[in-house]
């Protein structure tokens, strides 16, 4: 069996040794690195590749959220999973904007981290219910009743084509444009392209607005999102 090659970014030492024990306790993962600050995260999982980063957003030098824009970059390949302390609606929108494959709390650090581990390293989003639903309520009130805005929705959805609706929903679980290149069999370029053609469409500009509206018309599946709806 291959396990799952996890890098631990944490700067609590006690819960960062409860992990780790924890975690290398499951027989489907190993521990292959950890870092205390963001630097260190960055510089680990640049090393390391692994397969999933649980990474904090507090943490000396540059937190989580800046840590993670440069390990999408320097590790384009791992997935990684915001594990905090902050349940906080606008820490929330702004992990998952900047590529986050999940969001758990480290009250919730037991089976449920498991689980998104599992999960995300799949290749699905995971998020608790309650999270799911932050992202798929607008930041304000709409002024239009519900019922319009998702059958305005479900219209935009059917402008895309059919190549360009394969790449909204991979896009909306997470994977990365090389990651759908390879799984559609298109070069990066063309990948964009789609992506940049569906976001038109749909009126859309960032991943996180893209989540939402796909939770809304219940493009990802339970399973993808962990969302009881």
């Amino acid at each position: 069996m291959n396990r799952i090659r996890i890098l631990l970014a944490d700067d609590h030492a006690v819960l960062h040794a409860g992990l780790e024990a924890m975690l290398n306790t499951e027989p489907d993962m190993t521990v292959i690195g950890s870092a205390v600050d963001g630097h260190g995260a960055v510089r680990q999982a640049a090393l390391l590749q692994p397969d999933v980063i649980l990474l904090d957003i507090n943490m000396p030098g540059i937190n989580g959220l800046e840590a993670l824009e440069q390990i999408r970059t320097q590790a384009p390949h791992s997935r990684v999973l915001i594990l905090t302390m902050h349940d906080d609606a606008q820490y929330l929108r702004q992990a998952m904007a900047a590529g986050a494959a999940g969001y758990v709390l480290k009250q919730s650090a037991g089976k449920e981290l498991l689980m998104a581990i599992r999960t995300v390293w799949q290749g699905g989003v995971y998020l608790h219910p309650v999270h799911a639903r932050v992202l798929a309520t607008p930041n304000q009130p709409p002024s239009s009743p519900p019922a319009a805005e998702s059958s305005d929705a479900a219209k935009r959805l059917q402008l895309l084509s059919e190549r360009e609706a394969e790449v909204f929903e991979l896009v909306a679980l997470g994977y990365r444009n090389a990651e759908i290149a390879d799984k559609l069999a298109l070069s990066v370029k063309t990948v964009e392209t789609y992506k940049s053609r569906m976001m038109d469409k749909l009126g859309l500009q960032t991943r996180t607005s893209l989540v939402r509206f796909a939770l809304e018309l219940g493009v990802l599946r339970k399973t993808e999102t962990n969302q009881d709806v």
